[in-house]
């Protein structure tokens, strides 16, 4: 098994690209189902509990969870992209095979769906920014630095879904990660209340999960506040990007090439 560094060349830009013009002829139900559910969220859970909430952490619930629900829905979106597009397009498809006849390698591959899912992250993110600013929950001009963050946060999500659809043999495969690794993020990380309201035993562990260092760059850029500890939280982000994208190659390499 090669388990050499990978080697990021232009030719993954060629497969990004290639993603783009298949996406464009699947744009509207694509958005749909990126832009439905946490839209939903916002409106009944936002309007909804926070009537009677009010404010939380100093802030209107709406503009708590909107800025939330941003962060959450570039993790579903490149996690929902990086597994089962990416497993479709491995297996059932074969597209894999037939990408590898021509000069792109594995390398290529994946680094180019990690930027398809950052990408498509980014444009789930930015929709969802927008309704919350149409909304009222967007409280600076400073929301707008979230767009390049929401994409560090796809490529942060991507890797380790790819490496879910390396060791697939199906789809129901995925029913693990989401149930074990994508739901309890959601409902851990801050999304829907301050990680300090958890049980102290449990917050060290929350802290090192990707998606609580997401919400924790969004959310003071959403409400206007100024964001502490960033190179921290993009330190973190970064560091499971680069590490997942690595496992990804070596166990795609082991899948394909052998």
């Amino acid at each position: 098994m090669d388990i050499g560094l990978p080697r990021i060349g232009p030719r993954s830009l060629i497969i990004w690209r290639r993603n783009i013009l298949v996406w464009r002829k699947l744009i509207t139900p694509s958005l749909l189902i990126n832009f439905g559910e946490p839209f939903l969220y916002l409106l009944g859970l936002g309007f909804g509990l926070g009537f009677f909430i009010g404010e939380m952490a100093g802030l209107p619930y709406l503009t708590f969870l909107a800025s939330g629900i941003v962060a959450s829905s570039a993790m579903n979106t490149a996690s929902f992209e990086g597994m089962y597009s990416v497993y479709t397009r491995m297996v059932p498809q074969r597209t894999y095979e037939s990408m590898l006849a021509t000069p792109v390698d594995v390398d290529d591959i994946i680094a180019g769906e990690m930027l398809w899912c950052a990408t498509k992250s980014t444009i789930s993110g930015t929709a969802i920014l927008a309704v919350a600013s149409m909304l009222g929950a967007v409280l600076s001009w400073s929301a707008l630095l979230v767009i390049p963050i929401v994409f560090v946060i796809g490529l942060c999500f991507a890797g380790p879904a790819i490496v879910m659809s390396a060791f697939s043999k199906s789809y129901d495969f995925f029913n693990y990660y989401f149930t074990l690794v994508v739901t309890p993020m959601f409902i851990l990380c801050g999304v829907f209340y301050p990680t300090t309201s958890l049980p102290p035993a449990l917050q060290p562990m929350v802290n090192i999960l990707p998606l609580t260092h997401a919400v924790d760059l969004v959310r003071p850029l959403v409400s206007g506040q100024p964001p502490t500890a960033v190179g921290l939280h993009l330190a973190v982000l970064i560091g499971y990007a680069a590490i997942a994208y690595y496992l990804a190659v070596v166990l795609v390499r082991r899948r394909l090439i052998l």
